[in-house]
């Protein structure tokens, strides 16, 4: 619509809230949607104030995919340059800070890719789901790289061929969400998962993102090596020895607020 901003950015208690805002097209990938996001990403990264972002949708959806009016990485108006999803997606794994994906509305085709590379999905309970491409004769190939290692190849392949219909509560038994919760109880839940991750040292937190993708690819040779030495590093940090001098002083690490 024009006029109106794609999405939304937002700080609250220490994250950063973005909105698909686009309700009139269910928050649809458009070129611009996806260049807007890209850039809050960015900034949510560069912010200190920053602990975690969530990406969530104006409803009555979450997003329905590809705009295929104006889809992501063609040329928008003015002739700016066109960010491409998967480097949204990529924006994603590679944040230092975690990532919730809090699923307000139905999530279909490209739009679960947001959910696939997401660190944390919180998603409402009744709401629908669907790799629904291959109704219109595509793949999801691009998101496939984010979603295939959650869904694994057994529910991956049933729900790739047949694009059927599934709820958030099934898609935590798919494993592609963590948690199922009724429309009144999301933001709360996803507030419980923010302020969960604020108890951690911000460091620690960001290595943690790296420890789980970097582990899956060592052998475990390799792996107790690697993960040794990274050990030995994170108790030798300065983030570490506050960590557990608090400890030791019965007391909040300096990374804590109080409320």
């Amino acid at each position: 619509m024009a006029g109106t901003e794609a999405t939304l950015y937002e700080i609250k208690k220490g994250a950063a809230w973005i909105t698909l805002n686009r309700p009139e097209n269910r928050n649809a990938l458009s070129a611009i949607l996806v260049n807007e996001l890209y850039e809050h990403l960015v900034n949510a990264n560069k912010d200190p104030a920053v602990r975690s972002i969530v990406i969530t949708g104006s409803d009555p959806a979450f997003c329905a995919g590809a705009d295929l009016k104006s889809p992501p990485g063609q040329t928008i108006d003015g002739g700016g340059k066109a960010i491409p999803y998967p480097d949204v997606l990529s924006g994603i794994l590679d944040s230092e800070k975690p990532v919730i994906v809090a699923v307000n509305g139905a999530a279909f085709a490209g739009g679960l890719g947001l959910v696939g590379a997401a660190d944390i999905v919180v998603t409402v309970e009744d709401v629908q789901f669907s790799f629904s491409e291959v109704r219109i004769g595509v793949i999801p190939a691009v998101i496939s790289v984010v979603c295939l290692p959650k869904l694994g190849t057994h529910h991956g392949m049933k729900l790739f061929l047949t694009g059927e219909r599934f709820t958030g509560s099934q898609a935590v038994d798919f494993g592609l969400a963590h948690r199922a919760v009724p429309k009144s109880e999301l933001n709360s839940a996803v507030q419980e998962e923010i302020d969960m991750i604020n108890l951690g040292g911000p460091n620690a937190v960001a290595e943690c993102k790296k420890l789980v993708r970097r582990v899956s690819e060592l052998d475990i040779p390799q792996g107790f090596a690697e993960t040794g030495a990274w050990s030995v590093r994170m108790f030798k940090s300065e983030e570490g020895a506050e960590g557990m001098k608090a400890f030791r002083e019965k007391r909040k690490p300096a990374w804590v607020q109080e409320d």
